[in-house]
C-alpha cells in the first residue's frame, strides 16, 4: 500500500540502501498507519457481523499473536487460516475488510497470522513456520476454537500467498486434510528466476509494488547459503494431491506471472486450480477496496469458492 493518499504516510525509503534500523522504523510507522482508523478509507470497513479480537497462540518455542474473526453465531465452524501480505511490512489489521466479511458471510472462523516480519534476524523460514504452526495448532485444538477440523482452508496474499501455498504442501505431507487454498497475487518463486518473469519487466514499477521491493524481499528472505527451492512453491517437486486452489491475479502486478505459472503447474500435477485475473488491478488490491474497485468482485469470488469448498 504505497500509493499516494490524503493520509500522512512515512516517506518511502531507498529500499536497497536502507539499514536494519531504518527498516524497523519504516515498518513500525507504516503498520501504525495501516492499523489506524484513518486507513479505513483505503482498507475498508469491517463487517459488523463478525467480532474481531487478538489472541495469542502458544507455538513451539514462541508465542504468536493472531487476529480472530468470529461470526455472531454457529458452532463447529469451518476454519480459514489467513496470512497477510507485505513480507517485511504488514499487519493482519490491513485485511479486516475481507476477513470479517468472510467470517460473517460464510460463516467461518477466520484466524489471521501476525507472522514474524522479514528482517536480518527473521528470514523467510520463520514466517513460513508461523503460518504452518498456526494452522496445525488450531486444527489440533479444534474444539477449543469451535471449529470443524475437517473443513479447513488456507488463504494468503502476496508473501502470505507463498506462506499459504507452502502450508498446503506441508498439510498434504503431514496428512492434514485441507478443503481449499486461496492464493491472491502470490509471490511463489524465490529462486534466481524470481525477477525474470515477463510480468516483472512489464510492471517493474507500480504504485503498490516495484522491483526494488522485490529485491529487498528476496535479500531478507534468503540469507547467504539458503536454498531457495524449498521456499518456492512454483518449483516444488510434487504438487499432486493438494487442496483445490483459487489463484487470484491482478493484471498490473510484477508478480502476476508467478500466480499464472503456479496455477498451470497445479493443474499439470492433477490438483484442481482456478485462475482468475482482475484486469487493471494492482498488487495488494484486495486489501485496498477503498481505491481498488476490483476488490469487491474478488471478495465475492473468494467467498463463493470457500462456501462451495467448505460446505459440510
Amino acid at each position: 500500500m504505497s500509493e499516494t493518499t490524503a493520509m500522512e504516510r512515512p516517506p518511502e525509503p531507498d529500499w536497497l540502501a536502507m539499514t536494519a534500523a531504518e527498516l524497523v522504523a519504516y515498518r513500525d510507522a507504516e503498520n501504525r498507519l495501516r492499523a489506524s482508523a484513518a486507513a479505513r478509507a483505503i482498507t475498508g470497513e469491517p463487517d459488523p457481523g463478525a467480532a474481531i479480537h487478538w489472541e495469542t497462540v502458544a507455538l513451539p518455542g514462541r508465542e504468536l499473536p493472531v487476529r480472530v474473526y468470529r461470526p455472531s453465531s454457529g458452532t463447529a465452524l469451518p476454519l480459514v487460516v489467513h496470512v497477510h501480505g507485505g513480507a517485511f511490512v504488514g499487519t493482519a489489521v490491513q485485511s479486516d475488510w475481507v476477513n470479517s466479511h468472510l467470517a460473517a458471510q460464510l460463516p467461518a472462523l477466520v484466524v489471521s497470522v501476525e507472522h514474524r516480519l522479514l528482517d536480518q534476524d527473521n528470514p523467510l523460514p520463520a514466517a513460513v513456520a508461523d503460518g504452518w504452526d498456526t494452522l496445525r495448532h488450531v486444527v489440533r485444538h479444534a474444539a477449543q476454537w469451535g471449529v470443524d477440523p475437517a473443513r479447513a482452508a488456507v488463504f494468503g496474499e502476496s508473501c502470505g500467498g507463498l506462506i499459504s501455498a507452502l502450508a498446503a504442501i506441508r498439510a498434504r505431507d503431514a496428512g492434514l486434510h485441507l478443503q481449499a487454498q486461496v492464493l491472491v497475487n502470490p509471490a511463489v518463486d524465490m529462486t534466481e528466476t524470481m525477477l525474470e518473469h515477463a510480468s516483472v519487466t512489464e510492471h517493474a514499477r507500480t504504485p503498490t509494488l516495484a522491483v526494488p521491493q522485490l529485491q529487498l524481499f528476496r535479500r531478507l528472505a534468503l540469507p547467504p547459503g539458503t536454498d531457495p527451492r524449498p521456499l518456492s512453491p512454483l518449483h516444488a517437486g510434487n504438487l499432486n494431491g493438494l487442496a483445490p486452489a483459487l489463484v487470484v491475479v491482478p493484471t498490473h502486478d510484477p508478480v502476476a506471472d508467478h500466480g499464472r505459472r503456479y496455477a498451470e503447474r497445479l493443474r499439470a500435477a492433477g490438483t484442481p486450480a482456478r485462475l482468475t485475473e482482475y484486469h487493471g488491478a494492482g498488487h495488494a488490491f484486495l486489501s485496498m477496496p477503498g481505491v481498488a474497485p476490483q476488490a469487491g468482485a474478488a471478495r465475492a469470488e473468494i467467498l463463493a469458492f470457500l462456501r462451495a469448498s467448505l460446505t459440510a
